[in-house]
């Protein structure tokens, strides 16, 4: 069948991003890489931040990459996501002020403690429904009036909304990223301002809000043509936080189904079409975070392959340069439930010696502490697998749902081990894929803004036709 029209998906997460492209022949969606690239925090002088400038010239060179194809004419538009919470401070003249720090960066230590004696964490989450994380955009916007940057700034934008900016010129906040600040009103769908005013941060700074699915407009006329694409072509603000996208892709997603993007976080979840925020969500420590097309994404954020990739960051110093296969593999061979940890335990956020921290840990809660490669791989998937069994009960009787499905999107949905154990934990089938969900989530997400589907059920079903999937059975231990 004849291929109707192209999009391309820009899609950054916290250790790589992607440039992919998707071919529309009417029934399905078929995803070619153009372009990958690593993605890391860079330190400087104690901090850490994102090399963002680099990030932007691996966006145009996959872009560019692209207008040399003889397809190119194809192209209907251009989507953006990353993760979530991170912003660029611009100043007077739309010109970056430094590069943004990155979110596990030490300044924002204590800092949600402080902004507790302003606004009770009670009122914060009745009015944000937003899970407490040390990192979330409002503390560091409290962390930020320390230096000049915010004086100086005129506007703030997530780090989509600046790939955004720079592709068209436009200023504006996509709701599903700007959900995970911690300032935005879950019920009423608009900037808290009043927040930020209370915390002495200035509330000039945000742009205005619009919705997944939104047309932005064109490219840049000089960079339209620096970069050889057509003029028609369109930038679509899709579902840009990456686990709003990955979602959107979930196929066969309904109210007996939990999700997992699963990739350097969890994302654990259902989803529903209002915010639920009471008492006992709090306490759970649940968020409420904007889907697309008017979704709420009711989840909980678990420490996810993150443990795995500094184990392995960690062991390549040491001089042993394991693949993921040759990690995996190991950690099947290894005693199940030997160890556990709690993935989500203050001392795992920070980059560092990932496999000392495991091994104190289990030391502290009297277990035997894993030493090698595979028992170390192995006490991660099996507290990951457990974790997720926690949240995803602690889901069920909060909102009275029966799940019986457990789907996985993201890198980890390839991750054959954790699956099963995840199967095993849950004590529910797991069906895993697409492994590129989040790239496939914002790629049908702009084939609806530009008129070539007609919702998001429809999508998801297009979805289904076009990946292979994975089932996952539990197994009694």
């Amino acid at each position: 069948m004849a291929e109707l029209a192209h999009f391309i998906a820009v899609d950054i997460g916290a250790s790589s991003g992607r440039v992919i492209l998707g071919r529309w022949d009417g029934s399905q969606m078929a995803l070619t890489e153009l372009h990958r690239f690593p993605n890391g925090m860079v330190e400087r002088g104690g901090h850490l931040f994102w090399d963002i400038n680099r990030l932007w010239h691996e966006v145009q060179h996959g872009l560019r990459q692209y207008a040399q194809t003889e397809h190119a004419a194809l192209l209907a538009s251009i989507g953006i996501d990353t993760w979530a919470v991170d912003y660029a401070l611009l100043d007077e003249h739309g010109v970056l002020i430094g590069d943004p720090f990155a979110y596990r960066d030490p300044r924002n230590e204590g800092i949600a403690e402080q902004v507790d004696q302003i606004i009770p964490p009670e009122e914060l989450y009745e009015r944000t429904g937003l899970q407490r994380l040390p990192f979330n955009t409002l503390y560091q916007l409290y962390a930020e009036r320390q230096g000049d940057r915010l004086a100086r700034a005129t506007t703030m934008l997530l780090i989509p909304d600046l790939f955004h900016y720079w592709l068209t010129g436009q200023r504006v906040a996509e709701y599903t990223n700007a959900t995970t600040t911690m300032f935005l009103a879950a019920r009423q769908r608009v900037w808290a301002t009043d927040l930020l005013a209370r915390l002495g941060i200035p509330t000039h700074i945000l742009p205005p809000l619009v919705m997944p699915g939104t047309r932005l407009g064109p490219l840049l006329p000089e960079l339209q043509t620096a970069l050889g694409l057509p003029a028609s072509v369109t930038v679509v603000a899709v579902g840009t936080h990456d686990t709003a996208s990955a979602v959107a892709a979930v196929p066969h997603l309904d109210a007996q189904s939990a999700y997992i993007s699963s990739g350097t976080w969890s994302l654990v979840g259902v989803e529903r079409n209002e915010p639920l925020i009471n008492a006992t969500a709090r306490q759970l420590n649940v968020t409420n975070e904007g889907g697309v097309y008017g979704t709420i994404r009711l989840l909980k954020n678990v420490s996810g392959l993150w443990l795995l990739q500094e184990c392995q960051r960690r062991w390549h110093e040491e001089g042993l340069n394991l693949s993921w296969d040759d990690i995996v593999a190991q950690a099947a061979a290894a005693p199940p439930r030997r160890s556990l940890i709690d993935p989500d335990a203050p001392e795992f956020l920070a980059v560092g010696d990932m496999p000392a921290r495991i091994r104190d840990y289990c030391r502290r809660t009297g277990q035997p502490e894993p030493a090698t490669v595979g028992e170390l791989a192995r006490c991660c998937l099996d507290s990951l697998a457990l974790r997720y069994q926690q949240v995803i009960d602690a889901l069920a009787d909060l909102t009275g749902q029966t799940i019986t499905t457990v789907r996985i999107v993201g890198g980890g949905s390839q991750n054959a081990l954790l699956c099963q154990l995840t199967a095993d934990a849950c004590r529910r089938p797991v069906v895993a894929g697409p492994a590129e969900g989040t790239a496939l989530g914002n790629i049908l997400v702009q084939a609806i803004a530009m008129g070539y589907l007609p919702d998001l059920a429809t999508a998801r079903q297009v979805a289904a036709a076009s990946v292979a999937q994975q089932r996952y059975e539990p197994r009694d231990y």
